[in-house]
């Protein structure tokens, strides 16, 4: 199976981020995709190549290109407006209660203003190279893609920063640019029916709203329930998409300690309504923070649990690009993505 990586992630190394109102050690760091590497390259069966260069124009088709614009600058023009500061946190947020009945407004002219209106929360810090490393991010995805509309079975995109949380015009959750929705749209262009299958533990909000009025893309989530997890506010199983898209969301939140044959059973219905819709690509965002030791989740799954997931989507027979999104256990997280890896294999 071909992986593509990219050294380009280490630029986004962020110390810090806030966590249930506690500024802590960040999760999301250049040691993860570093560990999912080295474990498909002691594997042997996995060649590492290299992404092209695809520029903003996909980015900037399935997001607003105001994100990307001040992506580009933020970092800069918060050292040169405020202060000198490794991480860069909003510390408003453009909460739509703020101009009831006047209206949406327009871009805040200053750095401090703008943080709040692109980014939805204080988990997903800008520091020097975050915008060089989500660009990286976005070509690994694009180029995996195009591995397997080209006729690769399989190909791995070793993303980081991970994607999933991004919507149109908003970044956070440790996401910037979503990985996944642009791969899947670049795929759409090319009349290719796509499913985009998201197993992170936590809900792909920006996936979805990206996605929920389209009738060519599909978005499949199993995550915890949003009651108890992060984001909260989306993947309830009644968010089933709109417009000409009504019928092509499917949300399976599932309890705390849910465990591999809970897991494989929601994945089969899953697979059973991904079958239905008959894609002809599958893009699966890969987060391994299902796992029962994953520090920021509560799920119990096991790594045999992996394989089988895995074995259940290759019975598709579907052409499919994997996208690594989260999973927290640095001890861990390598062997977690090949063992999935070795079950469609």
């Amino acid at each position: 199976m071909r992986v593509v990586h990219s050294p380009a992630h280490r630029r986004h190394d962020p110390g810090f981020e806030v966590e249930h109102g506690l500024l802590v050690g960040h999760h999301e760091l250049p040691v993860r995709a570093e560990r999912v590497l080295a474990a498909l390259v002691a594997d042997g069966r996995f060649t590492v190549t290299p992404p092209g260069e695809w520029g903003t124009a996909p980015i900037d088709a399935v997001h607003d290109p105001g994100l990307a614009a001040f992506l580009e600058r933020a970092w800069r023009d918060f050292q040169r407006e405020v202060r000198p500061q490794r991480e860069v946190f909003p510390d408003v947020f453009a909460h739509r209660s703020l101009r009831a009945g006047m209206g949406d407004g327009p871009e805040p002219a200053s750095v401090l203003g703008g943080l709040g209106h692109w980014c939805f929360e204080m988990a997903t810090p800008l520091v020097e190279g975050t915008y060089g490393a989500a660009r990286s991010a976005v070509d690994v995805a694009l180029t995996a893609t195009e591995a397997v509309l080209g006729g690769d079975r399989y190909a791995f995109g070793n993303c980081r920063p991970p994607g999933h949380h991004a919507a149109r015009s908003v970044f956070g959750g440790f996401c910037y640019f979503n990985n996944a929705a642009v791969a899947a749209h670049h795929a759409s262009t090319l009349g290719v029916k796509v499913t985009v299958l998201d197993v992170d533990y936590h809900h792909g909000n920006g996936t979805q709203q990206i996605f929920y009025d389209r009738a060519d893309v599909q978005y499949v989530s199993l995550h915890g329930d949003p009651t108890r997890a992060y984001p909260y506010l989306t993947g309830h199983a009644d968010e089933t998409g709109a417009g000409a898209g009504a019928g092509t969301t499917l949300n399976l939140p599932l309890p705390e300690r849910t465990d591999d044959d809970a897991y494989v059973a929601a994945l089969g219905r899953a697979v059973d309504v991904i079958d239905a819709f008959d894609p002809g690509l599958l893009v699966l965002s890969l987060g391994v923070d299902t796992f029962h030791s994953d520090p920021i989740s509560d799920f119990a799954v096991t790594q045999d649990g992996y394989e089988r997931c895995a074995r259940a989507l290759a019975g598709l027979g579907r052409p499919t690009v994997v996208l690594l999104e989260g999973g927290y256990d640095l001890d861990a997280v390598g062997e977690n993505v090949r063992r999935w890896l070795d079950g469609l294999l």
